[in-house]
């Protein structure tokens, strides 16, 4: 009977366990930021990259733009829910002087049906609790890129990176930085040798085409 209650005590626990992982999509990379920061607080006044697994896989993010105190904050597929979702651990820690954004792509991946306007709406929501919350760090938006597995979205995605650059248009200390045009080849299609086998993420040559069209949004 003791070994059953403690099976019964076991199987509860994970369940309860697994509950939590899918009502908190992430939370174990949301808990390692906040392990690593207990141990060594990056600086404030830095630039923080924050989105999705574009930047998670971006090893190279701090030696590739050298001279710029970078923290990377790219977590998982995430979508720009699970940025709202974790703000408070992923943004409003650091204080930083700029925030720089890739998200969005995984919107229309998790829900091909979803509208534009409603991940457009979705990006605006995220701005408004950045600026709420340091209105005065500079946000900066990097459009979705051109990825051969997603290339049946374009048309959507395109959509939406046009809407979040018009919005951006009307905001103070903003940047809309265009990744999109400079990936394409002559056909305009996506150039394939930028990215892994999955054809979804990039290897050096697509960072190093990323390097190029972000820098000059940077703050010095």
């Amino acid at each position: 009977m003791k070994l059953y209650y403690r099976v019964l005590s076991l199987v509860v626990g994970v369940l309860c366990c697994f509950s939590i992982s899918q009502a908190q999509p992430f939370i174990k990379e949301i808990n390692a930021f906040k392990q690593q920061d207990s141990l060594s607080m990056p600086p404030q006044n830095a630039i923080l990259f924050a989105g999705s697994s574009s930047f998670r896989l971006w090893k190279t993010v701090q030696a590739d733009f050298n001279g710029y105190t970078i923290i990377n904050r790219g977590f998982g597929g995430s979508s720009l829910p699970d940025m709202i979702r974790y703000n408070d651990a992923i943004l409003f820690p650091y204080q930083p002087k700029q925030v720089v954004i890739y998200c969005g792509e995984n919107d229309f991946a998790v829900d091909p049906t979803i509208a534009v306007d409603s991940v457009i709406n979705r990006f605006k929501t995220l701005f408004g609790l950045i600026r709420q919350r340091l209105p005065k760090t500079a946000i900066a938006y990097v459009s979705m890129k051109p990825s051969p597995s997603r290339w049946a979205m374009k048309e959507k995605m395109m959509a939406a990176n046009l809407g979040i650059k018009q919005f951006l248009k009307k905001q103070k200390r903003t940047a809309y930085i265009d990744v999109w045009t400079p990936m394409l080849n002559d056909n305009g299609e996506p150039m394939a040798h930028l990215f892994l086998a999955d054809n979804l993420h990039m290897n050096a040559q697509g960072y190093a085409i990323w390097t190029k069209a972000i820098r000059p949004a940077l703050k010095k």
